[in-house]
């Protein structure tokens, strides 16, 4: 069972929503944060098999993208920073208020590994096992890659978004993306360490330092945006954190992943294995 459900941040922002709940009784409740411009939809294999293993799972999409997006992006002001701090906060703190006695874990993908840090709230999170989390800089992907990725940096994007005020989803193979949030990406992604080399995140670094939480970041051999260097580059910024790293080898696995795969039909073992490993995870004490 699925019921859509808007959300108001905390700045009056209102994003949407699905909460997919199972049949049987609930063992723990999942966020799922996605990617960029990856509408919510995309994620609902995920959540209609984790239902199946008896877990619920709320996603959303954030704002500027799919059911949070305004008529026009035209003008439309927002950015990462908004994504993390209202958006998925706003989303886990309505898990917790309603069901404030459950174990809530956290899977991303891309930059749902970026917001947990960005979440002023992360600390209700008892385990996050992210998908394809990286550093975003050129200098960490394949040659032909890195051209495919420049021409995307130097020329399409800042000429498309100069043009219409918004970049297409046709360039980023999704939804179409708020100029703010383009340029954010850009600008991150001229960094071999992506937001931890840019003095202006300051004060938002703050919260990637107190992060506890147990995470693991996977990431697949064939993923040309966020190869094991990149991930390995970008985790480093979680100082306070137990990782654990992960590498999938498509060849065993049978299929190729990307960037985009892990989410795709056929990969359950992948969805199990993200459950399995947050549901072991040792509970955080609770405070007398």
């Amino acid at each position: 069972m699925n019921q859509s459900e808007n959300l108001a941040c905390l700045d009056g922002y209102v994003i949407g929503t699905v909460r997919y709940e199972p049949s049987s009784a609930i063992k723990a409740e999942v966020l799922m944060a996605g990617a960029t411009a990856v509408p919510q939809g995309f994620y609902k294999r995920f959540a209609e098999f984790a239902n199946q293993q008896g877990y619920a799972v709320t996603t959303l999409d954030y704002r500027g993208v799919g059911a949070s997006a305004p008529q026009s992006l035209r003008g439309f002001k927002t950015n990462y920073i908004d994504w993390g701090r209202q958006d998925l906060a706003t989303a886990l703190e309505h898990i917790k208020r309603k069901n404030p006695g459950r174990s809530t874990y956290m899977v991303g993908h891309s930059f749902g590994g970026h917001g947990f840090g960005l979440m002023p709230n992360h600390d209700k999170v008892d385990a996050f096992y992210t998908f394809a989390s990286g550093a975003g800089w050129a200098g960490h992907m394949p040659r032909e890659e890195q051209f495919r990725v420049n021409l995307l940096w130097k020329f399409l994007g800042p000429v498309s978004v100069g043009l219409l005020g918004y970049l297409p989803g046709r360039f980023i193979g999704g939804e179409p993306l708020p100029k703010d949030v383009f340029e954010q990406w850009k600008h991150w992604c001229s960094f071999p360490n992506y937001f931890f080399d840019d003095p202006a995140m300051g004060v938002e670094l703050q919260h990637f330092s107190k992060v506890t939480t147990p995470i693991a970041a996977v990431t697949a051999l064939d993923d040309l945006w966020a190869p094991p260097i990149s991930r390995d580059h970008f985790f480093r910024g979680y100082i306070n954190a137990p990782l654990t790293a992960i590498d999938l080898d498509p060849a065993k696995l049978g299929y190729p992943i990307g960037h985009m795969g892990y989410f795709r039909k056929g990969r359950e073992a992948l969805w199990d294995s993200a459950l399995q490993w947050c549901t072991s995870r040792p509970a955080a004490p609770t405070a007398l």
